[in-house]
């Protein structure tokens, strides 16, 4: 009975799983599949014909996009370690006043649509000149990370030992110098974390790219990926091409730090 119940249950999973991921696969069978190909009815399950037109024009056309998202992305991470670590620091360990305030002002402003602030930023920008650069898109785009980021590292850095802590003062170590040889070190599946997430974040990022980098010359993939399909509305195998390529980047990453942001969003979650 047991071993027939995990059979129905692995076969259930097995089912939705092909189901979630089958655009991913038919979005791939595609870039490989020749235009002429696509108006077989009904269509080719495979790309009996394959070729790589597709993934030729990726690389003539939407290299810029890519190196622009890749720019913005890794800002976006340095920026939002470099605010939301010796933030959530503050709020772990040396617990300052309104600190149980600003943790739910952090989750408050996770709840703001990201049009809203969009809006906002396009008018600040607007005003200083800050408009279509890449500097303005981490910016903007960290603003979604730090809040996330912050809780994440709170989290994680509640459970460091005390013991830690008061073996490094003991040594003549201050704050600032515990929180970068102790503290900093030992979050290291936090830090892994919050760092995928802000790339994650920056690299799908639409709504910041096409409200505050419309006209600029360096836009992001999400953009890339936008114009040519306006542009090039027949030519779907370039298209799926260009989603599979922005795709690579975010698969690659969820891989190697699959078992480090499972730690890392877990920590804090049980004491002892």
């Amino acid at each position: 009975m047991t071993t027939r119940r995990t059979w129905w249950r692995t076969g259930l999973g097995v089912v939705f799983t092909a189901l979630m991921l089958f655009p991913v696969y038919w979005m791939i069978n595609v870039s490989f599949t020749r235009d002429q190909d696509m108006r077989k009815s009904p269509p080719y399950w495979f790309p009996v014909h394959g070729t790589l037109e597709g993934y030729r024009a990726v690389l003539e056309q939407q290299g810029p996009y890519l190196a622009t998202s890749l720019v913005v992305g890794l800002g976006t991470v340095a920026l939002t370690v470099v605010i939301a670590a010796p933030a959530a620091y503050s709020l772990a360990k040396l617990r300052p006043r309104g600190g149980g305030v600003l943790s739910f002002v952090l989750l408050i402003a996770q709840m703001i649509p990201g049009v809203i602030m969009a809006m906002g930023f396009y008018a600040i920008y607007l005003s200083t000149g800050v408009l279509n650069t890449v500097p303005g898109l981490i910016v903007a785009d960290s603003t979604l990370a730090v809040p996330f980021a912050v809780l994440i590292f709170t989290a994680f850095m509640s459970g460091i030992p005390e013991e830690l802590m008061q073996a490094a003062r003991v040594d003549g170590a201050g704050p600032l110098r515990t929180f970068w040889s102790v503290v900093l070190p030992v979050s290291r599946n936090s830090v892994i974390t919050v760092s995928l997430f802000a790339f994650l974040w920056a690299w799908s990022d639409f709504v910041f790219a096409s409200t505050l980098d419309q006209g600029g010359g360096r836009q992001p993939i999400t953009l890339g990926i936008y114009h040519y399909i306006g542009n090039n509305n027949q030519e779907w195998n370039a298209i799926m091409a260009t989603a599979v390529v922005a795709s690579i980047p975010a698969t690659v990453l969820l891989v190697i730090a699959q078992r480090y942001v499972a730690a890392g969003v877990t920590a804090g979650a049980v004491k002892d």
